[in-house]
């Protein structure tokens, strides 16, 4: 298989291509195309030409007809490309197909999305998934590294080539290294599940950061936290979760986390290998989806966030719908028609701070819509109760009074079996 990562440096002549289905407009296939670009920019492979391939049928051997075909290999000669960047998913088949008809190496855009996953990854867990995704893509297409090998040597009846003979010993190596992944994963993710245990103990809310990637996820959780994650403009800056404490007021407070950025056209296998990170928006208690408003095809990446939260089973779990960068909007009127559009959405600007505090303020409402206000009072000799309520962020009025220290507050399910002994009234 061409690696991507170790060739990068080899390669300095990009050719993209898009496909227009027919179902599909020029506008949304050229949309796709830039992201493929800005995909590709980001792994500092140097774009030459770029062009969209209108497609009416599916050739099975090469996904475009031959007369495209030729076309296109008319152009890298003439252009001197040396890789072509498919945004679209090719068979093992068809890639084969297309280098042996090229002479040179074609890849698609799950291999530049895994590759780029492949150097962003920190955590040991989205170590491990990216390169289980990595040998899983690159199973089936093993024979593509090994086609030189076939002529090293004829065979009689019964014989074996030394291409054959290699191949199948790397199949069993990746497969072998498949399996001991996944054990390493399994481990990985009980530990994970055991943190995540503890931490869902503590009585505090937690709120998940989901959307589009490079909506401004990152910037939103730096501005209203107060905190340095990493807020990059360009695309999966972030993949594993950060979770930081925000404070909504004197006495609210909750778990806020910023969690990997969707992308249409995401391999599934990497949604797979991501559900850690996407795992904190299935336990949240409420979501915040964030939509960059300034980016035209923002109604696309709406709907592919949805239809990301509806396949991880997040999709049931309260949501603020949130454009992000107004500040980038000069149309006030398409601002206008929004509002009456999303009349329960909310507009802001995570880098101006605009709204921001508005923001807040409906966290802190959906989240104590669902709770119950309670008065309790609490004996003078237990104000370990007292101290675990605070830490809870749900006390809204505190006084000490002879007969204990008298508490009202919106209280979690998890401390329902703590104060009930010192319930008053409801």
């Amino acid at each position: 298989m061409f690696d991507l990562e170790e060739n990068r440096k080899k390669v300095q002549r990009a050719l993209l291509i898009g496909i227009q289905h027919p179902r599909m407009t020029r506008q949304e296939s050229e949309y796709l195309l830039e992201e493929l670009e800005e995909l590709t920019l980001n792994l500092d492979i140097p774009i030459v030409d770029r062009m969209i391939v209108k497609l009416r049928q599916t050739n099975p051997a090469f996904l475009v007809g031959t007369g495209k075909l030729q076309e296109i290999i008319s152009i890298i000669q003439s252009q001197k490309i040396d890789v072509i960047i498919f945004d679209e998913e090719l068979s093992p088949a068809q890639q084969r197909n297309w280098e042996a008809e090229s002479k040179i190496c074609v890849i698609d855009r799950q291999e530049v999305i895994i590759d780029i996953f492949s150097e962003r990854a920190q955590t040991k867990e989205a170590v491990l998934q990216v390169s289980l995704a990595r040998m899983e893509y690159s199973l089936p297409r093993l024979t593509r590294a090994w086609t030189h090998l076939s002529r090293q040597r004829g065979g009689g009846t019964g014989a074996r080539g030394q291409g054959e003979t290699q191949l199948e010993a790397d199949r069993r190596m990746i497969n072998d290294r498949i399996a001991t992944v996944k054990r390493e994963l399994k481990e990985v993710i009980k530990h994970r599940y055991v943190q995540r245990a503890k931490r869902l103990r503590k009585p505090v809310p937690t709120v998940s950061i989901v959307g589009y990637t490079n909506a401004g996820k990152s910037s939103l959780l730096n501005t209203l936290t107060d905190s340095d994650a990493l807020a990059a403009d360009k695309l999966f800056a972030t993949l594993d979760p950060t979770t930081r404490r925000l404070d909504l007021d004197k006495s609210q407070h909750v778990l806020l986390t910023d969690t990997v950025g969707f992308v249409r056209k995401l391999p599934h296998r990497l949604v797979e290998a991501f559900k850690a990170t996407l795992e904190e928006a299935v336990v949240a208690d409420l979501l915040i989806h964030l939509i960059d408003v300034s980016n035209p095809e923002f109604e696309s990446h709406l709907e592919t966030t949805d239809s990301v939260l509806s396949e991880i089973g997040a999709d049931k779990n309260p949501k603020l719908v949130v454009f992000n960068k107004v500040d980038l909007v000069e149309d006030d009127e398409k601002l206008s028609r929004l509002k009456v559009l999303y009349p329960d959405a909310l507009f802001i600007s995570a880098v101006t701070g605009v709204g921001l505090e508005t923001l807040k303020s409906s966290i802190s409402q959906e989240l104590n819509a669902r709770l119950t206000p309670t008065r309790l009072v609490i004996p003078h000799d237990r104000y370990d109760i007292v101290s675990r309520l605070h830490s809870s962020g749900g006390i809204r009025a505190q006084s000490t009074e002879d007969d204990g220290v008298h508490i009202e507050g919106r209280f979690s399910e998890s401390l329902q079996g703590l104060i009930a002994p010192f319930i008053v009234a409801n």
